[in-house]
């Protein structure tokens, strides 16, 4: 899902052109990637997730957003577009066009075969420096397969793994379970 576009911008240049473009693109240390379609599962997914968020959290001030919010990652030249995001309280934005997210406390993530490696370990190894986040999920779309990554006090990272459909994630970032078949309504595996 996602291919090297060009090299060697810097960060602001990046923004720039990003909030001309028509298209999305993630910036790594200077270099920009465009992002390509996702698949029917992959977007299946997306939103059932989403929806089971965002009716779970209506009672809290906390706001579910979709791929289309930019994720900056402070310090790292990271910026980014999650799958799904999760912000409580007031929302922190890198400037005045409001387009990025500073302080997310949960990141999810849906597995792709081009964006899994990715994903599991250069991208978290650069959310894990975001101060406001407490909890990365990464969700496969060829198995019923949920991830779940939770900082601890002692700011090491838990991981554990929830399989099969009767399967359930408790957050630890937001009050919320997400039931593995809810995870997975409608998606077929075949």
């Amino acid at each position: 899902m996602v291919s090297q576009l060009t090299t060697h911008i810097a960060p602001e240049e990046y923004l720039e052109l990003e909030r001309k473009a028509e298209t999305r693109n993630e910036y790594l240390q200077g270099e920009v990637f465009a992002m390509t379609g996702a698949s029917l599962r992959h977007n299946l997914i997306t939103i059932n997730i989403a929806a089971e968020l965002k009716q779970q959290l209506k009672p809290t001030d906390c706001k579910v957003l979709v791929s289309d919010m930019r994720v900056g990652v402070p310090g790292a030249k990271l910026y980014t577009y999650p799958d799904v995001v999760v912000v409580c309280g007031e929302p922190q934005l890198e400037d005045a066009q409001f387009d990025t997210l500073l302080n997310p406390c949960l990141i999810i993530e849906v597995l792709s075969k081009s964006t899994a490696a990715y994903d599991q370990d250069i991208k978290f190894g650069y959310y894990r420096t975001i101060e406001s986040l407490t909890e990365y999920l990464l969700v496969a779309q060829n198995q019923f397969h949920v991830t779940q990554h939770v900082k601890q006090p002692d700011g090491r990272w838990l991981l554990t793994d929830m399989r099969g459909l009767e399967s359930r994630v408790e957050l630890a970032s937001v009050p919320c379970t997400l039931a593995l078949r809810e995870v997975y309504d409608r998606v077929s595996l075949d």
